[in-house]
């Protein structure tokens, strides 16, 4: 069997980095890896996860669906806890599920010690306040630099990307889509920070990352971004269709997720939603294994046809 498209275009961003394979774990016909390497946008060494369907494995070149993950985990949540390779081997999809932040010694983490900033909890953005901003580029990490390499070592197509991710990691799904249309071909995201301006989570984060003055922390907003009229394009600049899903007895739903505010704002820019209100979820892995399968077809539809 070979790629429908031939090879791949090649990405755009150099990849300079060698990766070093920590674990290998055969899992559906498939193989679940673990690599190391030293990413220089974050100037530390980070270790992520990548799923490589059967398909990779005898030598197709395959899309590729990139998983961001919440507050304090790690790449491993998801890939334990998600339940995505079964049908991911079966359509022939890649996972790749990053770290959630900068690591090491030499990274600042929470100043007072919390568990909802630094280590763990990047928010996916790119810090212009000292002393965040020598290592927290999150945003670049995961946009650029990562697929960069993945692409370059592994049969991974750079045509054809999917984007979701869950709470923190979906606000960095939703923002890294709007602020780079065609870069993605679907998005997708579970119970996402839709606008961290206004929420706890993120004014602390932004506060840290971007400084003080609220003015630039509208470029890392979902919902601001939305509220200039960005919307989701796809490759061709298509319009892409938004999933949402979103637990009713999540205990962060109204305080720190805002969905209404998310559903307010894609209405007014003529982004589409489908805004999901799951009954009795809440915000645990348990609530993402039930429809990850949704999220997977859902992307699928996009990067395979």
């Amino acid at each position: 069997m070979t790629s429908p498209a031939g090879s791949p275009p090649q990405a755009s961003f150099p990849a300079e980095s060698a990766l070093a394979l920590l674990s290998e774990t055969r899992c559906f016909g498939g193989a679940h890896r673990r690599y190391r390497h030293h990413s220089r946008q974050l100037d530390c060494a980070m270790v992520f996860g990548v799923f490589l369907p059967p398909q990779a494995l005898a030598g197709d070149s395959v899309p590729a669906v990139y998983w961001l993950s919440g507050l304090t985990c790690t790449d491993e949540n998801a890939s334990q806890k998600a339940g995505a390779q079964r049908l991911a081997a079966e359509l022939g999809l890649a996972l790749v599920l990053p770290d959630t932040s900068p690591r090491g010694p030499e990274v600042p983490g929470d100043p007072d010690g919390g568990w909802d900033f630094g280590h763990g909890a990047g928010f996916y953005a790119d810090a212009s306040a000292e002393p965040w901003s020598r290592h927290y580029r999150m945003h670049s990490y995961v946009v650029e630099e990562l697929p960069a390499l993945l692409e370059a070592k592994l049969p991974i197509r750079s045509d054809r990307r999917g984007l979701t991710g869950h709470s923190m990691g979906g606000h960095g799904a939703l923002v890294c889509g709007l602020r780079h249309p065609g870069r993605y071909a679907s998005v997708s995201a579970f119970a996402p920070i839709a606008h961290p301006s206004l929420c706890p989570w993120g004014r602390k984060a932004f506060g840290h990352l971007l400084g003080s003055d609220p003015a630039p922390w509208a470029a890392w907003d979902t919902c601001a971004l939305l509220e200039t009229g960005t919307t989701l394009r796809g490759p061709d600049g298509e319009l892409l269709p938004l999933l949402v899903d979103q637990g009713t007895a999540d205990p962060f739903l109204a305080e720190q997720l805002r969905p209404h505010d998310l559903e307010t704002a894609c209405r007014a820019a003529g982004q589409p939603l489908e805004l999901r209100l799951q009954q009795g979820y809440d915000h645990s892995y348990f609530f993402i294994a039930s429809f990850i399968d949704d999220h997977l077809r859902h992307h699928a539809r996009a990067l395979i046809g």
